[in-house]
């Protein structure tokens, strides 16, 4: 069931699964003190890149699709994980309305909420699915590949304009698995009883991916002091950039700036531990997803040097919006390999739990480029077994057990980051 892998584990990633692994019992403890401060978002993605010498987060997701790309053997600890989410917010539910995304032709992503409503089901919740499409004003079912159907329905406010649900449906709790890419829906403000999980402003409306990566700064510098390793080997470092018209080529000069600054942070990393790799740097969209408005980059020049097909790939994200403010990042390398073709692992956590993951494999890409792309496909990851049992007597880098560990590990940190951030971005902070 284990995917077969070759994969770049030299070197200092070696001596960091060996601290890792024999910390073990610190780190968990150290979690465990953690999630008593702060409180996990409801369900979150970490995508991940292990380039060798450095294993990194390259991107949080707080409101992933992808659950059916988990092994079915993960579904058992997703439930338990879901049981221990939903009590925390509402001991007593009886009803969970689920609001997917609106792209609702995408049937990869709507055996996701397929899937998402079977864990569900199993914790004891009547689901259903609740639209922000305006276009649904009837239930209306879509069928999946699978020969079974999902059936979407219109929102709607009630209780004197209080509460929302469905006709009939009178929920507790509120599970977004839309990223609110298009804005604030005005139908979710304001509710009274209600958790709408996770927050409003977790929605990339609101988010950024700047604001995450200061609190996975302050996560991980912790952490390394725990362990007692250079944090930049978890680390990726980045700089802000904007406002930025790529198409009016306004901001130019400060993205240069910022992808210059940036690559001599790294070039310094790489002549301190004789990493013979060219340094590189990913410029994205400050807020949004899909591996849209993304481009790698090596040199100064090349945001300069953009042509015009360029220009309008980077000027707009989903739902259209435009591209104001970028995240120029430490592009980290991925030396991980599935049949030839490069790898990067996704793990999946529902409340503080991880309950799974797959590998993103792109035959296309290459070591150095964005793997969220079309043509990529999935290989799970069997790790929820082996996940809370690393063998720290086996040789670093040939156990499985050991590297799922490590990668839930730094997928906890970027967890940890999530809470931090969605309590500093709060509108509501009396709530924490």
């Amino acid at each position: 069931m284990v995917p077969h892998l070759v994969t770049a584990l030299n070197g200092p990633l070696l001596d960091l699964e060996k601290k890792i692994l024999a910390a073990t019992p610190a780190i968990e403890r150290w979690f465990r003190l953690e999630w008593q401060e702060h409180t996990p978002p409801f369900y979150c993605s970490v995508d991940l890149r292990n380039a060798g010498f450095k294993l990194a987060p390259v991107d949080t997701n707080l409101f992933p699709g992808g659950f059916n790309n988990l092994s079915p053997e993960m579904l058992p600890l997703a439930v338990q994980a879901a049981m221990a989410a939903i009590e925390k917010y509402c001991p007593d539910a009886r009803n969970l309305l689920l609001v997917p995304e609106n792209h609702t032709r995408n049937t990869f992503y709507l055996q996701n909420v397929a899937r998402l409503m079977q864990i569900f089901r199993q914790t004891g919740l009547n689901v259903r699915l609740g639209t922000l499409a305006e276009d649904v004003t009837a239930p209306t079912p879509i069928e999946l590949p699978d020969g079974s159907a999902l059936t979407l329905e219109p929102l709607e406010r009630f209780n004197n304009g209080r509460r929302v649900g469905l006709k009939n449906f009178d929920p507790c709790t509120i599970l977004l698995n839309n990223d609110l890419s298009a804005g604030l829906p005005g139908i979710l403000e304001n509710l009274h009883e209600q958790n709408v999980l996770p927050p409003l402003h977790a929605g990339w409306a609101v988010r950024r991916k700047t604001n995450h990566f200061s609190a996975y700064d302050e996560v991980v510098k912790k952490f390394a002091k725990l362990i007692d390793v250079d944090p930049w080997m978890l680390n990726p470092y980045f700089a802000k950039a904007g406002p930025i018209d790529f198409q009016d080529r306004v901001g130019e000069d400060e993205l240069a700036a910022a992808v210059d600054a940036v690559l001599a942070k790294i070039r310094k990393k790489y002549r301190e531990y004789g990493i013979k790799e060219k340094p590189f740097v990913l410029v994205k969209a400050d807020s949004g997803t899909y591996g849209m408005g993304i481009m790698t980059v090596h040199d100064a020049t090349e945001v300069r040097d953009l042509n015009r097909k360029q220009r309008n790939k980077m000027a707009v994200v989903k739902e259209g919006l435009e591209v104001s403010n970028v995240i120029v990042q430490e592009g980290v390398y991925s030396f991980e390999r599935i049949n030839e073709a490069v790898a990067e692992p996704v793990v999946y956590m529902i409340d503080r739990y991880v309950v799974g993951g797959f590998y993103r494999v792109h035959a296309e890409r290459g070591v150095d480029e964005n793997l969220n792309a079309p043509g990529a496909h999935f290989v799970p990851l069997a790790f929820a077994q082996q996940h809370a049992l690393p063998d720290p007597h086996a040789k670093p880098g040939t156990a499985a057990p050991n590297r799922f560990y490590m990668y839930g590990v730094v997928a906890r940190l970027a967890l940890l980051a999530a809470s931090l951030e969605l309590e500093k971005t709060d509108p509501n902070p009396e709530i924490y």
